[in-house]
């Protein structure tokens, strides 16, 4: 009895290695970089901020988001994130100073700052879309957030491909497989509770 209780379980914990594994392979598999087409929008993920500095991962984001506004891709950039304890400001106001700062005008900048998770970040995101009558999107992020990220706005309608950043600080394994781990987590954290 206990052989087999055993084996049923050794069965059972190999099974979930496995689909971890594929879960893995997709993830990393998803991201691609955005080069051509037009977008009324990118939809800038949130992340960090220090007082009111971006941190390295979210400059990421906005410095890919800025590239994409002035070689033509999108038309407006859309930045997401609410305020943490300890920011100074919210996460998209931090973006939009900074995108700012590189030349881009306030004009083309739109903001949500109630947003603490991704599946909120597309969520308020999309009622700006709503508002300013955006029908197509670019959503950016590091690479490994992507595919759950698509997932959520697929399921939300809306219309948007993903593009991952072509900079990023998850460069080595010790960096990578934490974050990788962290996606597989969240993105099955999903898939079972919708959130």
């Amino acid at each position: 009895m206990r052989k087999r209780l055993f084996r049923i379980g050794t069965g059972i914990g190999l099974l979930l290695l496995l689909l971890g594994v594929l879960l893995g392979a997709t993830i990393i598999s998803h991201p691609q970089t955005v080069t051509t087409g037009r977008y009324d929008c990118a939809i800038v993920l949130g992340a960090a901020v220090d007082g009111t500095t971006p941190s390295p991962v979210f400059q990421s984001r906005i410095d890919h988001a800025v590239t994409l506004f002035k070689t033509g891709i999108v038309s407006h950039l859309l930045f997401t994130g609410g305020s943490s304890d300890g920011d100074e400001i919210p996460e998209s106001e931090a973006g939009k100073h900074s995108a700012m700062s590189q030349g881009i005008p306030a004009s083309v900048i739109f903001t949500e700052d109630r947003s603490k998770t991704t599946m909120q970040n597309l969520a308020e995101a999309q009622k700006v879309m709503t508002l300013q009558r955006f029908k197509t999107a670019v959503i950016i992020s590091d690479p490994y957030h992507l595919y759950r990220a698509s997932r959520m706005a697929a399921e939300m309608q809306i219309t948007a491909i993903t593009s991952a950043t072509p900079t990023t600080r998850y460069v080595t394994l010790k960096t990578q497989i934490p974050f990788l781990l962290r996606e597989i987590y969240f993105t099955i954290h999903y898939s079972l509770f919708g959130q």
